[in-house]
C-alpha cells in the first residue's frame, strides 16, 4: 500500500503595518492531520487532529487575523523568548554584570518582556518527504534586545509526521554570554469548545518549583504526592482546581512549573491528557528539565479561528521549560549560554 507523502501549501497570511508580508504554512500528513505555523511569532496558529469518529477540528486555541496577533495577550500558540515565564523583578546578572529588563508582569519580567519573540518575524523555509512535512523559521535578536546580551541567531523548526507526532526542535547561538529559556505556548482544548475541566491528565512526577506570592519560584523543590498537584495516577483536572490549598490559590487555579526526572537533552514524558467526549489524546514530551503546567486561569473571550469563544480555564498549556527565574536562584539548572556553544531544546505532541 502506497502511503501519501506528507503536503505543505504556503500562502499569505497578511501584511504588517511596515509592509513586511507574513505567510502561513499548513503542514498536512497521511492521516489527515494538520498543522498550520505562521511566520510572525513562528507561532501554531492552528492544530487538527480527528476524533474518534474520524472528524477534524482544532486542538488549539488561535485567532483567524494578522492583527489579532500583534497584540496577542495571552500569547495563543507562540515562540516565547529569550526568557520564557518569570524573572523576579526583571533583573538579573550575567558574567557579572547586572541586567535589566521589561516589567510586564506585576514587578516581574514575563515571557521575554513587551517585544519578545511572540512579536518577531521570522522567515520560513519548508521541506517534506515520505514521512514528513515541516518549516524552517529563522531570526535573529540583536544585542541588546529587550534588555538581553548578545546577538542570537534563532531557528525553530516545525515537523508533522505521519505518525502523529508534531515535533518542535529550537537552535540558538550568540555573541556574548546570555540567557535562553525557549518555549511554545500553545492552549490545548482537545473537546474543541467548552472548558478543560473533564479532560484527564496524568503527569509522572511528584516534585513542583512552588511559587512565592509574586509567582517566583521559591527556590525549594516540593513533593506533591497526596496534594492537588498530584496527577502521576490520572485525574480531571478540574477535580482540585480549586482546592483549599495555598499553592492552587497562589496560581487561581494551577499555574507551576512541574520538575520532571531524566537528564536535560534526553526526551522524556511530561504529560499526558485525554478528553472523553472526542476521544482524542495527547502525549507530550521534551528535553527540557520541566514544564509549565497553566490552566489558562486569566483568559477571557477569546474568538478562536473555529468559531468557539473560550475563558477562563478554556484551555491547558504544558510549556517546556528550565526553572523560572532560574537566572537568580544558582540551585536550579543553568540557563547562560556562552560563545561558540549552541542550545537545543526539543519538544514533540504524539496524537
Amino acid at each position: 500500500m502506497t502511503v501519501q507523502q506528507p503536503t505543505i501549501e504556503r500562502s499569505l497570511f497578511g501584511t504588517l503595518p511596515d509592509g513586511q508580508k507574513i505567510h502561513q504554512f499548513v503542514l498536512k500528513n497521511a492521516q489527515g492531520t494538520e498543522a498550520t505555523i505562521i511566520e510572525f511569532g513562528a507561532i501554531l496558529q492552528d492544530l487538527k487532529t480527528a476524533d474518534k469518529n474520524g472528524q477534524f477540528g482544532s486542538i488549539v486555541l488561535g485567532y483567524k487575523t494578522l492583527e489579532e496577533y500583534q497584540t496577542n495577550p495571552f500569547y495563543l500558540g507562540a515562540t516565547i523568548g529569550r526568557y520564557g515565564n518569570r524573572i523576579a523583578n526583571g533583573q538579573c546578572y550575567i558574567d557579572g554584570v547586572k541586567y535589566t529588563f521589561d516589567v510586564n508582569n506585576g514587578e516581574n519580567h514575563l515571557h521575554g518582556g513587551v517585544s519578545g519573540f511572540d512579536k518577531k518575524v521570522w522567515t520560513g523555509e519548508t521541506f517534506n518527504n515520505e514521512n514528513c512535512a515541516g518549516v524552517i523559521l529563522k531570526t535573529i535578536s540583536p544585542d541588546g534586545d529587550q534588555g538581553y546580551p548578545g546577538r542570537l541567531e534563532l531557528t525553530c523548526e516545525y515537523h508533522l509526521t505521519n505518525d502523529n507526532q508534531l515535533i518542535i526542535k529550537y537552535s540558538a547561538t550568540t555573541d556574548k554570554t546570555t540567557i535562553i529559556n525557549l518555549t511554545n505556548h500553545s492552549y490545548f482544548n482537545l473537546a474543541g469548545r467548552g472548558d478543560v475541566l473533564n479532560h484527564t491528565l496524568n503527569i509522572p512526577t511528584y516534585k513542583i518549583t512552588p511559587l512565592n506570592t509574586q509567582q517566583i519560584p521559591t527556590g525549594e523543590v516540593k513533593n506533591i504526592k497526596n496534594t492537588p498537584f498530584d496527577f502521576t495516577q490520572s485525574k480531571k483536572i478540574g477535580q482540585d482546581i480549586d482546592a483549599d490549598d495555598e499553592q492552587i490559590k497562589i496560581g487561581s487555579g494551577y499555574d507551576h512549573n512541574y520538575v520532571l526526572e531524566g537528564p536535560v537533552g534526553e526526551l522524556k514524558l511530561a504529560a499526558h491528557a485525554s478528553e472523553p467526549s472526542s476521544g482524542r489524546e495527547i502525549k507530550i514530551y521534551t528535553t527540557e528539565p520541566g514544564f509549565q503546567f497553566y490552566t489558562a486561569n486569566w483568559i477571557n473571550n477569546i474568538n478562536s479561528h473555529n468559531g468557539e469563544v473560550f475563558n477562563e480555564r478554556g484551555a491547558f498549556c504544558i510549556e517546556p521549560q528550565h526553572v523560572p527565574d532560574a537566572p537568580n536562584q544558582p540551585q536550579f539548572d543553568s540557563t547562560e549560554l556562552k560563545p561558540g556553544e549552541r542550545y537545543v531544546s526539543e519538544m514533540r505532541y504524539q496524537f
